[in-house]
């Protein structure tokens, strides 16, 4: 009878190369779909001048349902950046208790203004990618630079043709699930595989005044924040 070692051996070997598979099956589907294949037959798409008005801006987004738009400069005649609704929570949290500038002036300021005022402090590029290159190199731009919306830009034309967000690459896999193996981990708990936040968790205080909120979520930099009351029990986000 061989020693268990020598026995233990091919078997954690077997075990390996499964996990090297499975770690590789959702790798090499996005290695093989182009960004373009995951924009939608019909989305919507709004582009602002920079010359446009925070607020027109701001309810411009609201109106169409959408949380970004690219940014124009007709004197440049390319596009620059990308409003967020994160820009909206930084510029309401700059300005709020700023003595230089009331709150009733930011309706009348425009997105470059603000823009000039914020790119003083950051060295900021536009992040794009072509429509023709892979959705792993899309997802490695956004992990890479730590951004939430990458627009897909044609190389010829200069014209932006969607949006790339984790939700839309998520919901383009989810269309394929059926088509592609499924990797054991899919089974496993979401704590276990590292998924998510456990620890330090940014939370709101119900109590807690929308200026003490917004100062949340510019320090913490997250996109949501649980409202909980005086004994720690989760109210509605």
């Amino acid at each position: 009878m061989e020693p268990p070692s020598q026995v233990s051996i091919p078997k954690k070997k077997r075990e390996m190369q499964k996990q090297e598979a499975d770690a590789a099956v959702y790798m090499n589907f996005m290695k093989s779909h182009r960004c373009y294949d995951a924009i939608p037959t019909s989305c919507k798409l709004v582009i602002f001048d920079t010359t446009l008005q925070v607020k027109k801006a701001f309810f411009a987004l609201v109106a169409n349902g959408l949380r970004a738009a690219p940014l124009w400069d007709n004197k440049l005649q390319r596009f620059v950046g990308m409003l967020t609704i994160t820009d909206f929570i930084n510029i309401l949290h700059c300005y709020y208790k700023s003595p230089m500038v009331q709150m009733y002036e930011l309706e009348n300021h425009k997105i470059q203004t603000w823009r000039d005022v914020y790119l003083q402090y950051s060295d900021f590029f536009l992040i794009s990618i072509s429509p023709e290159a892979s959705l792993f190199d899309a997802i490695y731009s956004l992990l890479k630079y730590k951004i939430h919306r990458l627009p897909v830009i044609d190389p010829e034309s200069g014209n932006v043709l969607h949006i790339l967000t984790h939700k839309r690459i998520l919901k383009f896999l989810h269309i394929f699930r059926r088509q592609i193996p499924k990797p054991a981990f899919i089974r496993r708990p979401i704590k276990e595989l590292g998924i998510g936040t456990f620890r330090n968790i940014a939370t709101v205080q119900e109590t807690a005044s929308l200026y003490e909120a917004l100062s949340i979520f510019v320090d913490r930099r997250v996109s949501a924040l649980p409202v909980v009351n005086e004994r720690a029990a989760q109210k509605p986000l």
